[in-house]
């Protein structure tokens, strides 16, 4: 129910500041009676595109949170705990950013994930099972790699990157609907085109489709920047701890998956996927990135 709730909250917020912005800008209907206005649809999706992958940026840390159970450490209560202020701390300065927040979730499976709207205002955690079982070296090195993802600015780059993806979807998506509607329509039927049944349904099935297709190059993109993180931790903590730690996730990927999917952070399943499953894996498989870490040496 928590997640339905938020994502009926975000989709609400994304109408209401769409809807203000597009008053702002003046943008007209994109459809009238003389036919399709290129320059008011592209506006029109790229409010809307931007504007929901903004709204999930800036609500990101408040939704990890809540999915994971992800509890702040806001003052150590064991040696565990103020040691893993201690390494962050030591690796945000390092990476020369603010020290983000730090927590840790419930989960026996080894993970961490980084998440928040910007470098400065971020938040790092790491899951019980992976604090309980590691050795420190192998943690340091896993903190890293999400220190990593949060001084490269992922996060906001991976926004962008969806939004563009968003806006282009939805702008030929709805041009495809025109043009079927335009098709389907009889020379006795006067209203405009765009506003019929098959225009809606058309629309509906070329996002689906292009979204699809879409999702390649985000997933393209996940990849690429699990390897600059992976180089990010191996030059804050040490390229032997980085490989270790992935190694050790290699071993304990049989262990069930406990993270909402959106924040899986190490995906630590080592099996190789193929065909349409490698192309939409949004992390390289551990031997992939060891052997990348491995030829940095």
């Amino acid at each position: 129910m928590m997640r339905i709730g938020l994502f009926l909250l975000t989709n609400i917020a994304v109408l209401i500041v769409a809807s203000i912005t597009l008053n702002l800008l003046g943008v007209e209907h994109y459809i009238s009676g003389s036919g399709l206005n290129l320059t008011s649809l592209l506006i029109f999706c790229a409010v809307f595109g931007f504007i929901g992958s903004f709204i999930s940026l800036f609500l990101s840390k408040m939704m990890a949170k809540m999915s994971t159970g992800t509890e702040i450490i806001t003052h150590a209560r064991n040696a565990d705990e103020q040691w893993l202020l201690d390494t962050v701390a030591e690796l945000a300065q390092k990476a020369g950013i603010k020290m983000p927040e730090v927590g840790i979730f419930p989960a026996q499976q080894a993970n961490a994930f980084a998440t928040g709207w910007n470098k400065n205002d971020a938040l790092v955690a790491v899951s019980l099972g992976l604090l309980q079982r590691f050795q420190r070296e192998e943690i340091k090195a896993v903190m890293a790699h999400e220190i990593g993802h949060v001084a490269n600015g992922d996060m906001v780059t991976m926004t962008l990157v969806q939004g563009v993806i968003n806006t282009f979807v939805m702008f030929f998506a709805r041009i495809a609907g025109y043009m079927v509607d335009s098709f389907l329509k009889n020379s006795n039927d006067n209203s405009p085109a765009g506003s019929g049944i098959g225009y809606y349904i058309t629309v509906f099935i070329f996002e689906m489709i292009f979204a699809f297709l879409a999702s390649f190059i985000v997933a393209w993109f996940s990849r690429y920047r699990e390897y600059r993180a992976d180089a990010a931790g191996a030059h804050l903590s040490s390229n032997h701890a980085m490989i270790g730690a992935l190694q050790r996730l290699k071993a304990e990927y049989e262990m069930p998956d406990q993270m909402p999917g959106q924040l899986t952070a190490f995906g630590i399943s080592s099996h190789m996927k193929s065909g349409l499953l490698s192309l939409m894996a949004s992390h390289p498989p551990l031997d992939q990135r060891i052997a990348a870490l491995q030829s940095m040496r």
